[in-house]
């Protein structure tokens, strides 16, 4: 049976660029209805224009996840430009790079405000509209770094994403009796407009240790997200679902040429 997404109601948070825009295309390509946020309002409304020329519809609302009343405001605003709430994809977040030598309490605010705090109070604001919908989904944005492996300069990031994933587990518990599931995925290297910055020298190397022989792309994440959002993956909740390309099997790096 093909599934209709016509009625359903998706907030994707993070929404303005990367695995955002490739999670909200993907919701927005298979007919749902939905909103997506962002900081900069001259990015999101970039973003919006850019899925509308690629036949993906989505309206944009600038919001930042980094405080409990911009979240609730956030998804109160949401919910009513959609007229309820079906779907939550906390995507939003941020990954500096600092040394632990050099972290001061503002970095480590900064990453923790947005990427913990801000999925934790964006799914505390939606739960009383996800049991209303009688089908809530709540999917969010982890990473392979911190759940299953590290790296220099990122430990706070990695710290985030392996908290939300204990978050995820736990608040799966807790909203099961609503009918509400609560998943994540955990993206390897994507290729995104921040990757882009590094270089192609730095791109090869990262794609040389790929099983899948190439870098992932945000609609690798949105096909993740729609699939754990979706009537099929009704009995899946509390788990994590790795979109990496086979990153993290090799134990080294000569294993992928073997």
């Amino acid at each position: 049976m093909v599934e209709s997404w016509q009625d359903v109601r998706v907030l994707v948070t993070g929404g303005s660029q990367g695995i955002g825009v490739g999670i909200a295309r993907a919701f927005a390509t298979a007919g749902a209805q939905v909103v997506v946020t962002g900081r900069s309002a001259e990015r999101l409304a970039a973003a919006c224009e850019r899925l509308a020329g690629e036949g993906a519809a989505v309206t944009g609302l600038v919001a930042d996840v980094a405080r409990r009343d911009g979240c609730h405001r956030m998804v109160a605003e949401a919910a009513e430009l959609l007229g309820g709430l079906d779907v939550l994809c906390a995507n939003a977040g941020v990954y500096p790079e600092q040394r632990i030598e050099d972290l001061t309490e503002e970095f480590v605010d900064e990453v923790l405000d947005t990427n913990l705090k801000g999925t934790i109070f964006a799914v505390q604001a939606a739960v009383p509209h996800l049991v209303a919908s009688g089908r809530g989904r709540v999917v969010v944005t982890t990473s392979i770094t911190g759940p299953t492996t590290g790296y220099p300069g990122l430990a706070v990031y990695a710290a985030s994403k392996a908290a939300q994933l204990g978050f995820v587990r736990t608040a799966a518990l807790e909203l099961a009796p609503h009918g509400i599931t609560v998943n994540a995925v955990s993206p390897g290297a994507i290729r995104t407009e921040g990757l882009a910055g590094l270089g192609e020298e730095a791109i090869d190397a990262m794609t040389r240790v790929i099983p899948a022989g190439r870098l992932g792309e945000p609609d690798d994440i949105g096909a993740a997200a729609l699939y754990l959002a979706g009537l099929g993956a009704s009995f899946v909740t509390g788990q994590e679902l790795v979109v990496d390309g086979g990153q993290v099997l090799p134990e080294h790096p000569d294993a992928v040429s073997a």
